[in-house]
């Protein structure tokens, strides 16, 4: 089976509960394909195997996600020593290593009482992460239409990060990220700017009239400045990324020019 026949299998799993779920991560960036708004290009987009699966803090989930998962064809997988353990979910006769997991921000301290470390909660039956800067992908999400090239009926579709929360989220989260995470990260960050350049306009109103109040003072300062960090010069980060696709040559100081332009435009 296809990730992408996987992941319509996933859609149709959670169908009760889409209206509150945004698909968020890799498989995100896959589908801003499908926005009207993208201007899709000829190579492929980054593949990722991984459906990161949002919802908000304080999210209403009634009914049983996992009892549905299980019923459609997935298999419960627990991982780590949090409490609870994190929950994957693979599809039982599926081959291409496609799997979901759950996530909701984490806000706050990020500690219990006891002092240890608030890593999971379980809501509707399965496990979600908790993520810091995850509630800024929850904010004012768009929605693309999948259809039946997904396994899907023509009307199903899904919510997604917008693209200035998706931009904004990565470079917060920079720091954190390992070193061929960040690579990948800058990747999505530049192929995202290609998908949306007629749109640079529109994504800068959105951030500065909805998105960017939503963050405090010191979160907007981390942003900007990281915005500086990776593309202020050229360096190993930047070759990485560009060396990642296998079906293009992209360069890496005109990727660097156009991601900090680009960016200022949206995030400043």
């Amino acid at each position: 089976m296809s990730e992408q026949l996987a992941f319509g299998r996933l859609v149709a799993s959670l169908s009760p509960w889409l209206e509150q779920l945004v698909f968020v991560g890799g498989w995100a960036f896959r589908l801003y394909r499908l926005h009207p708004g993208a201007e899709v290009p000829a190579y492929r987009p980054v593949v990722t195997l991984d459906a990161d699966v949002a919802f908000a803090k304080g999210e209403r989930l009634e009914g049983n996600i996992r009892a549905r998962l299980l019923d459609t064809g997935f298999v419960e997988n627990l991982m780590g020593n949090h409490r609870p353990p994190v929950s994957q979910y693979t599809l039982g006769d599926d081959t291409s290593g496609f799997y979901a997991e759950f996530l909701t921000p984490l806000t706050g301290s990020g500690r219990r009482r006891d002092g240890e470390p608030m890593a999971t909660v379980a809501r509707a039956g399965v496990t979600a992460q908790r993520l810091r800067h995850l509630d800024l992908l929850l904010e004012a999400p768009w929605r693309v239409r999948l259809g039946a090239d997904w396994g899907l009926a023509p009307d199903t579709s899904v919510r997604v990060p917008n693209p200035a929360s998706f931009l904004a989220q990565r470079l917060l989260i920079h720091d954190q990220r390992p070193p061929g995470k960040k690579a990948q990260d800058i990747l999505y960050i530049h192929d995202t700017l290609e998908l949306f350049g007629g749109q640079l306009d529109v994504l800068g109103r959105l951030w500065r009239d909805a998105l960017a109040p939503t963050l405090h003072t010191r979160q907007q300062r981390a942003l900007l400045q990281t915005i500086d960090t990776v593309f202020g010069r050229l360096d190993d980060r930047i070759r990485d990324a560009a060396a990642i696709p296998a079906d293009r040559e992209l360069n890496p100081e005109r990727m660097r020019q156009m991601c900090r332009l680009a960016l200022g435009d949206i995030l400043e």
